[in-house]
């Protein structure tokens, strides 16, 4: 049967239920305390932006693909330079990816900010006489919430951290309807065409895991689901129809060939949509490492306050894993070894925390990674698979073993990073944002951007933040340490 002009194909489906939430939803529908959280994550998806757009392999990227794109009238933040607006998409996803810095989800993993933020700047520039209502900044605000809601949900109905255990790069196979849902909530678009984005939308989801040995191409994949979840909710504004029913599908759909043989869940796409707000459980990172392995970074930092640690005195240490973060980061490292490929590592992660007492910026320069003393320690460090781990929700648990040359042994558990577990306070991103951009802009243009961004709920206007965000920046790896851990693990 045709679907009724400006109405989804099932309304009480799945697909239609979402469909029909993303195209009425107004910043009203949040609570404050959702508005006031996604502000500040907001704040700390562009801090990490601004610190990932001049580092090395982003240079690269951004001279291979605008070599592609041109110049074009879309900012690319830290550059003072302008690109189409699928490159800046793209580009600006990257940066915020650039080093593992950025937010992700536990449950259903992926990088919220740099899916929904790029892909939505990139949106803004589409000339006003084509954008109605205006593109403010409480309209700005309530599609980047879309945005944090729709993807996990939609990976928790594939089971979230599964997908990493099957080799694919979540992210990027949830973050095309993530980026798809913003785009279709910011444009304005009617139900009927909302389902044809995120049709068109799950369409290009995409990404292999195994970006970790020796690629650069993991920073780019949330950026190229940015771009396509743009693409996605642009062809659908000019009537370009997508999959109908896409996450009910019994052959092409999305949950039916991703989760072919692994039972998706289609309930958990529209599940208390509106009651539980998933922007509550996305985490701000303390570490600049892959999210599974922040758990064993916390006992580390945690035993190394109860007895101080020397590289001269470990035995060995055993990391006890689920098998999602053993798969994704639980493998042998051989130097020379890169930068993406250090973070992703437990080993390089363990050693490099244990001699240096961080896990920051300064512990994943090329020149560190290069460094004898850490390549001394990393045999020492075995990652094994424990099955007991692997229960829905308890993948973050990691128990470390220390065993010292004297014969003694410290042990510790713990069920989930300590970030996942009591997130980062508002005023703790706030700091965090502070410490990361210090020396990277200038103290004025740190601050006003602080100031657009928590209070862009107020903000008639997107200009002001984007020529904050436009200017260049000063590369990182030429700035002083912006931040140290405390023993505690908290940013100082």
């Amino acid at each position: 049967m045709p679907t009724a002009p400006g109405q989804p194909a099932a309304p009480d489906s799945p697909t239609g239920q979402l469909a029909s939430w993303i195209a009425d939803f107004t910043l009203e529908t949040a609570p404050p305390v959702v508005r006031e959280r996604a502000m500040h994550l907001i704040l700390d998806g562009l801090g990490c932006a601004l610190v990932g757009a001049r580092l090395p392999w982003s240079a690269t990227a951004v001279e291979a693909a605008t070599a592609l794109e041109g110049a074009g009238d879309a900012l690319l933040i830290g550059w003072d330079a302008t690109t189409s607006l699928p490159g800046a998409a793209l580009l600006n996803g990257t940066f915020i990816q650039g080093f593992e810095l950025d937010d992700f989800h536990p449950g259903a993993p992926l990088h919220s900010n740099s899916l929904i933020l790029p892909a939505l700047l990139s949106a803004a520039r589409l000339a006003p006489a084509r954008l109605a209502p205006a593109a403010d900044g409480a309209r700005f605000l309530a599609a980047v919430i879309i945005g944090y809601e729709t993807g996990p949900r939609v990976g928790l109905a594939l089971h979230g951290a599964e997908m990493l255990t099957r080799g694919w790069h979540s992210g990027s196979v949830f973050g095309t309807i993530a980026a798809a849902a913003a785009v279709a909530n910011f444009l304005g678009l009617d139900v009927a065409a909302v389902e044809d984005a995120l049709g068109l939308g799950a369409t290009q989801s995409f990404g292999l895991m195994a970006a970790q040995f020796g690629a650069m191409s993991k920073r780019m994949h949330h950026g190229m689901a940015a771009r396509n979840g743009l693409y996605a909710a642009v062809l659908a504004r000019g009537g370009y129809t997508g999959i109908k029913q896409v996450f009910e599908q019994p052959y092409g759909g999305w949950l039916s060939t991703f989760g072919e043989g692994h039972d998706p869940d289609p309930a958990q796409v529209t599940s208390e949509l509106g009651n539980r707000w998933e922007t509550q459980s996305i985490v701000v990172k303390q570490y600049a490492a892959m999210g599974g392995l922040h758990t064993a970074l916390d006992i580390l930092f945690q035993i190394a306050a109860t007895r101080p640690l020397k590289a001269g005195e470990i035995d060995r240490i055993d990391v006890d894993l689920a098998e999602s973060v053993y798969n994704h980061g639980g493998w042998a490292a051989q130097r020379p070894l890169t930068p993406t490929g250090a973070q992703m590592n437990i080993a390089y992660v363990l050693a490099a925390a244990l001699i240096d007492g961080d896990a920051l910026m300064d512990q994943f320069t090329p020149d560190r990674i290069n460094r004898d003393d850490v390549w001394d320690l990393i045999p020492k460090i075995t990652a094994h698979h424990d099955p007991a781990f692997d229960s829905p929700g308890g993948d973050g648990q990691t128990r470390l073993r220390i065993h010292f040359t004297d014969g003694s042994d410290l042990e510790s558990y713990q069920f989930a990073a300590r970030s996942h577990q009591t997130p980062l306070s508002n005023a703790e991103i706030v700091t965090k944002y502070r410490h990361l951009t210090r020396g990277v802009i200038e103290p004025d243009r740190q601050d006003r951007l602080e100031r657009a961004v928590l209070t862009i709920d107020q903000q008639p206007s997107l200009e002001p933040l984007a020529n904050l965000l436009a200017g260049a920046v000063v590369p990182p790896f030429t700035v002083q340490p912006a931040a140290s851990l405390s023993p505690s693990g908290t940013i100082a």
